[in-house]
């Protein structure tokens, strides 16, 4: 890979690099079509950007590298970013191509009735290429996550995914969410084949049990598992069920550990995917148990369940680490609703 700097682990500087574009994001006032909607207000949404500021939330070392426009808009997302603790140095300007924006209403992704207009054609970030990107920057990290949405921006941005997941002496450990987008992909017969590509040449994977289905047609989690037998970790998010953790490596030396989902008193069913990455991730980077990894990547996607936005800040790390170590039982009857990661809120159990 032209331009991959030399690196070990113990050289890292960052704890988690994060690469994707990142837009302003129009949050509806008020539940219905967009059509109805009076007024939005402005957020920031971005799935590798809303795991770099939930870690930096967390304590980590994180980074957020992008291309935004030399607009007010890329000025708002850099800011807003940087808020968070997440180092945004090596995010770029472009004076040719604007900021991405997007409207949604607020209703959950995985229904019909959710509608959500893209204005990030031509956008800065869609430009990212193997020849504008600061490979240091990107390999300045113990981990370099990334998500088959980069993918779908552009035939650049899938050459770019390519060769940060080929193998070489300098890269880190590489995490990947295939967060597979069918809108974005229209007209690229090729999508499926490429996020799972992608997906194999990754060493910790994250793949929801029905996009799995719906762009590979391959149903449970074992069957995923058949799908990608490279990544020494792949973690199959099953939704209200919880979740699936292979590690280890192909059959017969996989580990297979299922944890349980949490019950949730849901405000907003929005960003809890890359709260789960982030919490998962942050556990990663403290070796903690498999088990207790996914529980905190449960933890985390409910502090931004019980919120009206994609993000918000975590639980306390001595407190998630409390309600991580529980047992069985108690871990089965937690019911977590808004204000949960309060210091001094009590945890409901039932």
């Amino acid at each position: 890979m032209s331009g991959t700097p030399a690196r070990t682990d113990a050289d890292a500087t960052t704890d988690v690099v994060c690469l994707g574009e990142s837009m302003v994001t129009f949050l509806p006032s008020q539940p219905g079509r967009l059509a109805d909607v009076p007024s939005f207000g402005r957020g920031i949404g971005g799935a590798e950007s809303n795991v770099a500021c939930a870690l930096a939330a967390a304590g980590h070392r994180a980074a957020w590298v992008s291309r935004v426009g030399a607009d007010g808009f890329g000025d708002h997302l850099v800011d807003a970013i940087a808020a968070y603790g997440v180092d945004t140095s090596a995010v770029r300007r472009d004076p040719a191509r604007p900021t991405g924006i997007y409207f949604r209403t607020a209703t959950d992704r995985g229904t019909d009735v959710h509608e959500v207009a893209y204005y990030r054609a031509g956008s800065a970030a869609s430009a990212m290429s193997p020849s504008n990107v600061p490979y240091e920057a990107l390999f300045a990290g113990r981990v370099l996550h990334l998500s088959g949405i980069t993918a779908a921006l552009s035939a650049d941005c899938l050459e770019l995914l390519h060769e940060l997941t080929a193998p070489s002496p300098g890269r880190p450990l590489i995490s990947f969410d295939v967060n597979h987008r069918p809108g974005l992909w229209r007209g690229a017969d090729a999508s499926p084949g490429v996020l799972l590509d992608l997906a194999r040449r990754a060493d910790l994977v994250f793949v929801g049990e029905d996009e799995a289905e719906e762009a590979w047609g391959v149903k449970g989690a074992d069957a995923i598992r058949e799908a990608l037998p490279e990544p020494a970790v792949l973690v199959v998010k099953r939704g209200a069920d919880g979740a699936t953790v292979f590690s280890g490596g192909p059959d017969p030396t996989d580990t297979v550990t299922d944890v349980p989902a949490l019950r949730v008193d849901v405000v907003a069913p929005v960003g809890a995917g890359d709260a789960f990455a982030a919490g998962f991730l942050s556990a990663t980077l403290r070796g903690l148990p498999v088990r207790d990894r996914a529980r905190h990547g449960h933890l985390m996607a409910a502090a931004v369940l019980t919120v009206p936005g994609d993000l918000t800040d975590p639980p306390a790390r001595d407190r998630a680490d409390r309600l991580a170590a529980l047992d069985d039982a108690a871990w089965g009857r937690l019911r977590l609703g808004p204000g949960w990661t309060g210091d001094d809120t009590e945890v409901r159990t039932q």
